[in-house]
């Protein structure tokens, strides 16, 4: 028997956003005071702006500090005490502490007149909880029950800052997988402003363990191991039972377990379905390459850049035919797949993609929906990718497909995306054109995909460790590739440094051409490979 979906609401009162800095280059003490020096430079810079005055607020997020001593400081803004959608920014000062330039999503101060809405939290909450059901009900799904929970916002994302309500809406499907939408409605008049999923997912496929026989650090207890690694800040491992979360927005009343995995002897799995413990060794390796890849390839330690690990969870739900990163656990989880379509959603580029939503949380901070959403969505492909080759692993060897080794039969296709050409999968673009923004974010990825294989490996037909591309043009072009390092270094520091929440297409070959030109220098081969492959994919 089927439960009508009930909305219960909770407003959450208006508070300064967490902040999580990245490492500077500088260490100890030294990287305390470039910091502050860098917190305190941008200050001044965006008060002699005008930024500052009655009702304007603002936090800080994150802080890069180059080789060179140049730093990048990254606010979010508040007005009022309430978080500024689109409202972030980011100040670039010199090594001598001058302002060379600032990135804002929106200029000059915020004003919005009365911060007290016309439409209720209650009325917010039954909006979002319908806007759930239609979603579900267009996917073929249906809501068992849910809940919403409201947050009063200003609205910067979407034209002249406005009042709105920000309102995630979450629940389960008839098998009791999560299921959540967030809703933005203008305060005043109710209107829906944008909806998007509030789970980053890579829908997939898995079979069990992908990448062989592969190394694991544990932790001794007494007389058993513990898959949990102390070298890499306490990442773990647990069993989620097959059980579920129960969630109110981000607040969860119970989540399903994450119970540690111990082994008597430290050799783990058996490589087949029917031992727990293979999927986690799969989830665990995926986290340890992940986090090996963004510290010695970009001085990253750790998704949040603190030295702390994040956590898995296999084994979730039944059948369940998804992996998705959630920021409210700081962890990952995977299902086991149906088996008929996808089995175990447990492999290597799918552990980097997931992982790395959790970075793009931390920095750029990507609006989920429209072409923000689409570059979101691309940045953890791009990553999950670049893991997958940094492994270097026999058994699941690079490549730029997504998710080729969890699909089955039933999935119809070798996988879940492609790289070199987007198409292939149906549904996903090629090339950028206007309605771009109103694909599915997994869809509208394809552009910023194309891109970087197109500024990886170049244009035309090719073999690459094996496997046969041909990567056309949308200008009929020819592109010459500058290598996958080359891509990553420019992509990372774009993201980190210059995207904002609402970047688009037309932002991305801006931040990508910054990043290049900081890197290289703007005359450079690879500044000018950067321009070629955006334009190659219509993004002039």
């Amino acid at each position: 028997m089927r439960t009508a979906a009930v909305a219960t609401v909770v407003a959450l009162a208006a508070g300064a956003l967490t902040t999580a800095a990245a490492p500077a280059v500088p260490s100890g003490g030294a990287a305390s005071a470039a910091r502050a020096a860098g917190i305190a430079g941008a200050e001044a810079a965006l008060d002699r702006a005008g930024l500052s005055g009655p009702g304007q607020g603002r936090t800080v997020r994150d802080v890069v500090t180059d080789q060179d001593g140049s730093r990048h400081v990254r606010f979010d803004r508040t007005y009022a005490g309430l978080p500024v959608l689109g409202g972030d920014l980011i100040v670039h000062l010199t090594p001598a502490g001058a302002t060379r330039s600032t990135d804002l999503a929106v200029a000059g101060p915020i004003a919005v007149g009365s911060t007290t809405p016309a439409v209720s939290a209650d009325r917010a909450g039954q909006l979002a909880v319908g806007e759930l059901g239609r979603s579900a009900k267009a996917a073929g799904k249906a809501v068992q029950q849910a809940d919403a929970t409201p947050q009063l916002v200003i609205d910067a994302l979407h034209g002249a800052p406005r009042l709105a309500w920000r309102t995630t809406a979450a629940g389960q499907d008839s098998l009791g997988n999560p299921i959540a939408r967030t809703v933005l409605v203008d305060a005043r008049t109710g209107a829906q402003i944008d909806a998007w999923d509030a789970i980053e997912t890579a829908t997939g496929d898995g079979q069990s363990l992908y990448g062989g026989t592969v190394p694991l650090e544990s932790t001794v207890s007494g007389s058993t191991y513990q898959l949990k690694d102390p070298t890499r800040g306490n990442t773990y491992t647990g069993d989620a039972a097959n059980k579920t979360d129960l969630c109110l927005g981000s607040i969860c009343f119970s989540r399903a377990p994450a119970t540690l995995f111990t082994d008597a002897d430290n050799h783990w799995g058996t490589g087949a379905t029917t031992d727990r413990s293979s999927a986690a060794v799969d989830a665990q390796y995926g986290t340890d390459v992940t986090w090996d890849y963004y510290k010695n390839v970009h001085g990253r330690t750790g998704i949040a850049g603190d030295g702390k690990g994040a956590y898995n969870r296999v084994h979730y739900g039944s059948n369940y035919n998804n992996a998705f990163w959630q920021d409210s656990c700081f962890c990952m989880t995977y299902g086991d797949g149906d088996g008929t379509v996808f089995g175990p959603l447990v492999s290597l580029d799918v552990a980097g993609h997931e992982m790395s939503h959790g970075v793009t949380s931390r920095t750029a901070k990507l609006t989920y929906s429209g072409e923000s959403g689409g570059l979101n969505e691309a940045t953890s492909d791009i990553f999950g990718t670049l893991v997958e080759w940094y492994a270097a692993n026999g058994s699941d060897t690079g490549d730029y497909l997504i998710g080729e080794e969890i699909v089955k039969p039933g999935f119809g296709k070798e996988a879940l995306r492609f790289m070199d050409k987007p198409s292939k999968d149906t549904k996903s673009a090629d090339c950028w054109s206007s309605s771009v923004g109103g694909l599915d974010v997994h869809y509208s990825s394809g552009v910023a995909n194309h891109f970087a294989f197109l500024l990886a490996e170049g244009s035309g037909s090719r073999v690459v460790n094996g496997v046969p591309y041909d990567s056309p043009t949308c200008n009929s072009s020819t592109v010459s590739g500058i290598g996958r390092d080359k891509l990553g270094k420019i992509w990372y520091r774009a993201l980190t440094v210059y995207m904002t929440s609402g970047t688009n297409y037309a932002g991305a070959r801006t931040a990508t051409l910054k990043a290049a030109t900081d890197l290289y220098g703007a005359g450079s081969t690879e500044y000018a490979a950067v321009a070629a492959a955006w334009s190659a994919v219509a993004v002039n």
